[in-house]
């Protein structure tokens, strides 16, 4: 992209945008709205008439700065955003998390045979238990928790190498939570 503040220029200007444009304009309809570098998340609120012009109206006013279209889903009660799969509850008013993961990501973690230091593999399981407990309920968990220990013995781990970083993590998220 050339210049290392690239980045910061483009969401620096397209901020411009976002606040003179999209958010003065279509306030009343974005329950949520942030901008993650080249990603948005928002919750639209439909116009009580079910009008979708105002929404074919926001999807114009976005791509109506630069020459970068952005790809725009169409409103629904579930979606993947980064690593979540994301599904509104009505019932209840609840949004669901669950850990998304690629089909084609082939998760190589770093394998025992490399000169890391073990504080590596120590911060890579504490991180990954704590987001997989705060993105998913019970049985998700259990089930992603499995599909990661399994990718780590895949890469080379002995199991009994692991047991103990995993009880230690685990021992870290009971000691910071109340409740699940």
């Amino acid at each position: 992209m050339g210049t290392p503040t690239a980045c910061s220029y483009a969401t620096i200007a397209y901020g411009q945008h976002e606040n003179a444009e999209i958010l003065t304009t279509f306030r009343p309809y974005l329950l949520y709205y942030r901008l993650y570098i080249e990603n948005i998340f928002g919750i639209w609120l439909p116009p009580a008439t079910g009008n979708n012009a105002v929404w074919e109206h926001f999807k114009t006013t976005l791509n109506s700065w630069g020459t970068l279209e952005w790809v725009i889903e169409t409103p629904s009660k579930e979606t993947i955003f980064l690593d979540l799969n994301l599904n509104l509850k009505l019932e209840g008013n609840t949004i669901q998390t669950s850990t998304y993961q690629k089909a084609l990501n082939l998760y190589l973690y770093i394998p025992p045979s490399l000169a890391h230091p073990p504080s590596c593999l120590k911060g890579l399981i504490s991180g990954e238990l704590c987001r997989y407990w705060l993105q998913n309920n019970t049985n998700d968990f259990q089930s992603i928790l499995t599909k990661f220990i399994k990718c780590l013995t895949d890469r080379g781990h002995r199991i009994n190498d692991l047991i103990p970083l995993f009880k230690q993590a685990a021992l870290a998220i009971d000691a910071n939570s109340t409740t699940k």
